[in-house]
């Protein structure tokens, strides 16, 4: 094992669900506004392969504008939650250079890149698909939940020299959501088809589902990490 943890910070206290067996494959994956690695780690246990490990890093501690300047963990400062609403372009970047040394860790470690899939729920999904897609690196995939593109202004020219033009994305997104409505999900589904191929985009949605996650979508998640990343 090279590479020291301590030298990335959101590996320092990261919680890592290890693989049964030889590890040949990794999900880094991050978790909403206010929330921890915890309950993803929990979550994904429940569909984890033997031969993947499962990295749920937790976001810093801030100050975010949209909760009345309330110290929780976030990703980066949030103003609003609508396509037009202003966002914070310094603290997004920021976070998607830490999560790209998460990447550049395992890689060094010895995963390639293209068996190691991004993703996350809500901003930590947005924060996973602005990452793989500014990535220099070949992913495998991207799974975003209940999410958003940020900066999507920025994009397609924002992506990194179309390296990850072919990458597979999974969209998943509560039909009932009270607060990214469907239809922001359904908005960021067509701005990522002018980024990718159109057809690695999948956009599913869940009758009754809010702003949480349900069984049926954590077996489609489960197919799509099945899919991408096949034992070796």
């Amino acid at each position: 094992m090279c590479g020291n943890n301590m030298s990335v910070p959101l590996l320092a206290d990261a919680v890592t669900v290890s693989g049964a067996e030889r590890e040949t494959a990794a999900v880094i994956f991050l978790h909403g506004l206010g929330d921890t690695g915890h309950s993803w780690a929990e979550a994904l246990s429940s569909i984890r392969l033997p031969y993947v490990k499962y990295i749920c890093p937790h976001a810093p501690r801030i100050p975010v504008t949209l909760n009345m300047k309330m110290v929780m963990p976030s990703w980066f400062d949030l103003m609003g939650l609508s396509p037009d609403a202003p966002e914070d372009e310094a603290g997004i970047k920021k976070a998607s250079e830490n999560l790209k040394a998460v990447i550049e860790h395992e890689i060094k470690n010895g995963i390639p890149p293209n068996r190691i899939i991004l993703g996350g729920f809500s901003q930590g999904g947005a924060l996973s698909l602005y990452t793989a897609l500014t990535s220099q690196y070949q992913l495998a995939g991207i799974v975003a939940l209940s999410c958003w593109l940020p900066l999507h202004k920025a994009f397609p020219q924002a992506a990194c020299n179309g390296v990850n033009k072919d990458i597979a994305i999974l969209q998943c997104h509560g039909e009932m959501d009270p607060m990214i409505p469907v239809r922001f999900g359904a908005l960021t589904a067509e701005k990522l088809k002018s980024v990718v191929t159109p057809t690695k985009v999948q956009f599913k949605t869940y009758p009754g589902m809010m702003h949480s996650s349900c069984p049926q979508e954590m077996m489609a998640v489960k197919e799509f990490i099945e899919k991408l990343l096949p034992r070796i």
